[in-house]
C-alpha cells in the first residue's frame, strides 16, 4: 500500500512529461492503461512481498509454503495494490499537483493503515473506527494474507471478492480521470 499510494505522482510526470498525452491519443481504451498501471503497482509490491516473506523465513516466522497458498498472497497482494495505485491516480485526477497529491496521500495512508486490522484486531477497536474498517479494503488484504501464509482463520472468499470489487471500482473511478489530468 505505501507504494501503491503514491503511484498518482508518476502519472503527474507522465503528464508534465508529455507522455500521458501521448498515451491517451491512442486507440487504448482508458481503463486498459490504468488497469496496465495499477498491475505494474501490483508487480513491484509482489516483489516486496517476496522480500518480506524471504526475512520473515529468516528469523524464524513459522508460515506456509504451499504453492497454492503463495499464489493466493500474490493474487491479494496485486489486487490490493491495483486498488491503491487507482486511488492514488483518482486523487491525481481531482487535484492535479504533484503537491497536493503529496499532502493528500500521507494523510490517507496513515489512517488507511491504523483504520485497518494490520495492528491490531477489528475486535479491539471502538465501534467507529471497527466501521471504517469493515469498508477498507486493506482490512482484507491482511486478513487475506495472514490465512494464507500463517493458518489463521480468515474467510477468503469475502476478502478476494472485496479485492477484486475495490480493484474494479478503482479501474472505473481512475480511468473516468485520467482525462481531466491530461488537460
Amino acid at each position: 500500500m505505501f507504494i501503491a499510494i503514491f503511484y498518482g505522482i508518476q502519472i503527474i510526470w507522465e503528464r508534465d512529461s508529455g507522455v500521458l498525452t501521448k498515451l491517451l491519443v491512442t486507440p487504448t481504451p482508458r481503463a486498459a492503461l490504468v488497469t496496465g498501471k495499477a498491475f505494474a503497482a501490483g508487480v513491484k509490491a509482489m516483489i516486496q512481498a517476496v522480500v518480506v516473506v524471504l526475512i520473515a523465513a529468516l528469523l524464524g516466522v513459522s508460515m506456509t509454503w504451499n504453492p497454492v497458498r503463495l499464489a493466493g498472497v500474490i493474487v491479494a497482494v496485486l489486487l490490493g495494490s491495483a486498488f491503491f495505485s487507482c486511488l492514488s491516480v483518482t486523487i491525481a485526477g481531482i487535484v492535479l499537483t504533484r503537491d497536493r497529491l503529496m499532502g493528500i496521500g500521507q494523510a490517507i495512508t496513515m489512517p488507511l493503515f491504523f483504520a485497518s486490522n494490520a495492528l491490531y484486531p477489528t475486535t479491539a477497536m471502538p465501534g467507529w473506527l471497527r466501521s471504517i474498517s469493515l469498508i477498507n479494503p486493506l482490512s482484507y488484504q491482511v486478513d487475506a494474507q495472514r490465512g494464507l501464509l500463517l493458518g489463521i482463520p480468515a474467510n477468503l472468499p469475502l476478502d478476494f471478492a472485496v479485492l477484486f470489487a475495490a480493484a474494479a471500482l478503482g479501474i472505473t473511478a481512475a480511468s473516468s480521470l485520467l482525462g481531466r489530468l491530461a488537460r
